[in-house]
């Protein structure tokens, strides 16, 4: 039978070398990859950027750096999910916890269902701040759109200026353009250039095989 959790890679960061052993070997028991060991918060982020893990196991209290100051940067950095291990837990650690971008935490020594419930629940969380911000991020996106649209909508219903003589239109720069053209830049309308009756007339009038084409119908009327 294939064990779910031998594809987890896992960095544990703990500064306590037999409490780390044990957990590491609690890890391995459970099918868990264990990819690196880092006793310190500045060497548990080096090894992330370098491992790239699919999650870390980060104790509170270590030298140069804590947990929670380390899981901060991590998140930064490199996004991964974290499970902090401590001995206390208190409100005012568990909301600094959160605001850090820890997924959950575990009271030392954790027992192994914990440690495998903790894993499952922080790697879960982090992909749904993944697509939560895939979502945000297209959303954005279609906002963008929307306000362009809106302003080329705005832009047609305002007095746009047209010149008596040759109609050609000023756009809000100065410009003037081509009817078609203008239209073709503000608005998502294609053209296909046809002629109307009475300039066909005036340029084909008269001619032989213009004429037998009006007589049989074949240029519109109007």
């Amino acid at each position: 039978m294939v064990n779910k959790n031998q594809d987890i890679r896992i960095l544990l960061a703990e500064d306590d070398f037999l409490v780390g052993k044990e957990i590491e070997r609690t890890l391995k028991l459970k099918g868990y990859d264990v990819v690196g060991l880092a006793t310190t918060g500045t060497q548990a982020i080096e090894k992330v950027k370098t491992l790239k893990p699919d999650l870390v196991l980060m104790d509170i209290k270590m030298p140069e750096m804590d947990g929670l100051e380390a899981t901060e940067n991590i998140q930064k950095l490199c996004p991964t999910p974290v499970v902090i291990l401590t001995a206390h837990e208190t409100p005012d650690f568990l909301e600094k916890a959160s605001r850090v971008g820890a997924g959950a935490y575990l009271v030392k020594p954790p027992r192994p269902e914990e440690l495998e419930r903790g894993i499952c629940i922080a790697m879960a969380r982090h992909q749904d701040l993944i697509n939560l911000r895939e979502l945000l991020q297209t959303l954005e996106e279609k906002n963008k759109a929307l306000e362009k649209a809106l302003k080329e909508i705005k832009t047609l219903q305002g007095i746009i200026p047209i010149c008596a003589k040759c109609k050609k239109i000023r756009d809000d720069k100065g410009y003037w353009h081509q009817v078609d053209q203008y239209i073709a830049e503000h608005t998502e309308a294609q053209f296909s250039h046809g002629m109307c009756r009475k300039c066909s007339d005036d340029l084909y009038g008269g001619q032989d095989w213009y004429e037998e084409a009006v007589q049989n119908g074949e240029i519109p009327s109007s």
